[in-house]
């Protein structure tokens, strides 16, 4: 990697970015790939060269710049704070697409993506390595009455729903993929004076907080579900059933794409899937239990809840007879439940140094 001294900037002709250096890379990937000592590397290699397809038609990519633009130095650390708005969704056991249930994103019923927004604080180290903290709201929501009734599986007859609020903090750290490739392949070959490639592909990863509350419809008015032990959560005779907390770690895995519109503002679209330890963000998990222990632990308008909510089937549907005792399937307990988001983000850079010149320019 050339360096050079911010003495005599106004002598110094920049250069746009232009085809040869995307010839440069092909060839210096050619040239790797021709070595085929090891195996472990060529594997890493095939890796790189379907992302180098992207990088090609994208822009060009670096590790170390001397100039953002004619205007601003670059520099090796700059902050961003910004805000975000899109969608948020859920994977749960209540609810999914008309039909049968089905793993994952295929059992994703669009109709409920609920509105969400976010703020956030950021710092990038060389274009290639981000940490943010950042705050996200939205709710989320399902119900098993969007499925279909002759092929449900007893989806539709289980009549279940839920909606929660969601509060979310996070710390997630951004990999951009390409600035990192670029560094490790063709530090040789860069020029500083070249400016920095405008757009960018991301992975994220973090640890978040986060805090909800299931819900349910109830004589038009909505009731908190976790007071309620709906599957005896709390109650001696299953005490295998721990009462679940509203509030718990989760785990963010993503990724986005970032275009830098201006040296101080940047545009993003991202997808933030978060990874849960609980399958209760809907209250539905386990089996169903006998429903006359609710006397025993409630009273009033908390008991009269908890037995209306804890089983909403037909009582007088033939094809699935109601155990009187408990036990019948309520929820998937083998797979915790998930949500996620797809946000546009609007940031604003801090950092870029502006550069002052005096007398007559070559640019």
């Amino acid at each position: 990697m050339k360096t050079r001294g911010k003495k005599g900037v106004a002598e110094i002709q920049l250069k746009n970015n232009h085809p040869g250096l995307y010839i440069r890379y092909i060839l210096k990937l050619k040239e790797i790939i021709t070595k085929r000592d090891n195996n472990y590397f060529m594997k890493k290699i095939r890796l790189i060269l379907v992302l180098a397809i992207f990088f090609v038609a994208a822009q060009e990519t670096s590790a170390q710049f001397y100039f953002f633009d004619k205007d601003h130095y670059d520099t090796h650390l700059v902050f961003e704070t910004g805000g975000s708005v899109g969608i948020m969704n859920c994977l749960t056991d209540a609810g999914g697409k008309r039909g049968n249930g089905r793993p994952f994103l295929k059992d994703l019923t669009i109709g409920n993506n609920q509105v969400n927004g976010s703020i956030f604080l950021s710092a990038l180290y060389k274009y290639a390595v981000g940490l943010r903290l950042e705050g996200t709201f939205g709710t989320v929501k399902a119900y098993d009455s969007i499925s279909l009734k002759s092929v449900s599986e007893g989806r539709y007859e289980r009549n279940l729903s839920f909606k929660s609020k969601i509060s979310e903090i996070s710390l997630v750290a951004e990999f951009h993929i390409l600035f990192i490739l670029s560094s490790y392949l063709f530090e040789d070959d860069l020029n500083i004076d070249d400016e920095p490639p405008r757009l960018s592909p991301y992975l994220a990863a973090g640890v978040g907080y986060f805090s909800f509350n299931p819900q349910a419809k109830l004589n038009s008015n909505w009731v908190d579900l976790q007071p309620l032990s709906t599957e005896g959560q709390g109650f001696a005779e299953y005490p295998n059933r721990k009462p679940y907390k509203l509030a718990q770690i989760n785990f963010p895995v993503g990724a986005g794409l970032k275009y830098e519109l201006s040296p101080t503002i940047n545009l993003r679209m991202e997808l933030l899937h978060r990874i849960l330890k609980t399958d209760y963000l809907d209250d539905l998990s386990m089996r169903y239990i006998n429903p006359n222990l609710f006397p025993k632990y409630f009273t009033g308008t908390r008991l009269s809840n908890a037995i209306a909510l804890n089983d909403r089937r037909s009582k007088t549907n033939p094809e699935y007879p109601i155990s009187p005792t408990g036990g019948q399937l309520r929820g998937n307990p083998k797979n915790n439940d998930s949500y996620f988001t797809f946000n546009l983000k609007v940031g604003i850079t801090f950092g870029r140094e502006l550069i002052r010149r005096s007398g007559p320019q070559r640019f």
